[in-house]
């Protein structure tokens, strides 16, 4: 993972004349509250570090996973300024006050480009148009499927999605699923931009053991955000049938979603085999990555999965829901049942548990494949690339 510290490092310079970028609708940075936060963080730093003079508006309020994971306020990381705008820290509230306020801050800011992030605070990017800015949106996926949320919640989603393909200079997807839809139903073509990801260092199993009693192939892991479009629901009840000594650690936070997860851990609770360790972050994220025996995403609905990539390139062999945005990242290097077939996930986890070699044969190619094939810096440049088609011909 890439790490750095705040401030402009040494020999970084911001270029006279370069791009003024601000970025929006990200919880905040620097953080892993969730995929969109991480995506933000790669490509601003790497903007900055390039010269250019780059801006994210930060959401007020407390980390979703918890108070105990809240950080100091910053005003500068990696380079880029951080501005943190008024938001309402309650359910429901939060994304769109945030989104609301930052946009305002957009409107009225010295930027070239204001590049929003996610659908939902999408619904606000008519505001900076009306001040004449150049307005791109990156969408991370169809929000409106996810069953975590209410009516409004959707309604809102459905909105920014709507103002997005109607008046952003430029829409990014990170998947051809999603560039099908927008073509199918709003007659919108976009750009195609994958995420990134970088290769890590192999950690040892030192501090998982001590804090869980976890060793390296003892376990299978869940890594992501405890939501209910990810199939939390059907892993745990299929792992509940399976004949092994493994472990099943589901690791990652809430989101939004109090009564689902109070309801996977009762089903769980009668399993001893079955750990949750909370949000990870840190040395313990990277040793849960390291060891784990299977890398698990039953999901549902998924943008393009940070998760996976990363897993994949730790060499993990990785098991996921049939759906393209997952089997496109696998390819022959990972293992897929059928989306929402329980039956069918408890078949397949049953036999990779008994068939070590098979499981050795898929991580050695994982890491390779997932490296050579995504790249930030890649992705980086062609979101570069996309400023500078929308400055000089305006919309694409």
């Amino acid at each position: 993972m890439r790490k750095g510290n705040s401030g402009v490092s040494a020999g970084r310079k911001r270029r006279d004349g370069a791009l003024r970028i601000v970025m929006l609708g990200h919880k905040r940075i620097p953080s892993r509250e969730g995929g969109i936060e991480i995506v933000v963080d790669e490509l601003a730093s790497r903007m900055a570090e390039k010269g250019f003079a780059v801006t994210c508006i930060n959401r007020g309020g407390h980390h979703v996973s918890g108070l105990q994971f809240d950080e100091a306020r910053r005003k500068e990381y990696r380079g880029i300024r951080l501005i943190t705008v008024p938001t309402i820290d309650k359910r429901g509230l939060a994304a769109v006050s945030a989104s609301f306020f930052g946009s305002l801050a957009a409107a009225f800011g010295p930027w070239d480009i204001v590049h929003f992030h996610a659908e939902g605070p999408c619904a606000f990017l008519w505001i900076p148009k009306l001040t004449g800015k150049k307005c791109i949106a990156t969408i991370h996926g169809l929000d409106w499927k996810r069953a975590k949320w209410g009516r409004f919640a959707s309604w809102f989603i459905r909105t920014g999605e709507k103002t997005a393909a109607r008046f952003a200079d430029a829409v990014i997807v990170l998947n051809r699923n999603e560039q099908d839809y927008f073509l199918e139903r709003y007659g919108r073509k976009t750009v195609c931009i994958p995420n990134g990801v970088t290769r890590p260092r192999i950690a040892g199993a030192d501090r998982i053991r001590e804090k869980w009693g976890l060793e390296k192939d003892g376990y299978l892991l869940y890594l992501s955000r405890l939501v209910p479009e990810k199939g939390l629901g059907y892993l745990v009840r299929a792992f509940q049938k399976l004949d092994t000594d493994k472990k099943l650690v589901i690791a990652g936070g809430e989101s939004d979603s109090p009564d689902f997860v109070r309801e996977i851990k009762a089903l769980a609770a009668s399993d001893p085999r079955i750990l949750f360790t909370g949000f990870v972050q840190g040395q313990e994220l990277e040793e849960l990555y390291s060891n784990a025996y299977l890398y698990l995403l039953p999901s549902d609905v998924e943008g393009m999965p940070l998760s996976l990539l990363e897993a994949m390139s730790y060499g993990n062999c990785c098991v996921t829901s049939d759906i393209r945005e997952c089997t496109d990242v696998t390819g022959k290097w990972g293992f897929s049942f059928e989306k929402g077939n329980e039956d069918a996930l408890r078949e397949l986890l049953q036999e990779l548990c008994g068939d070590p070699g098979k499981v050795r044969e898929i991580r050695a190619g994982a890491a390779d494949a997932v490296c050579g094939k995504y790249s930030w810096e890649d992705a980086a440049e062609k979101n570069l690339k996309v400023y500078r088609r929308v400055l000089a011909k305006g919309r694409i």
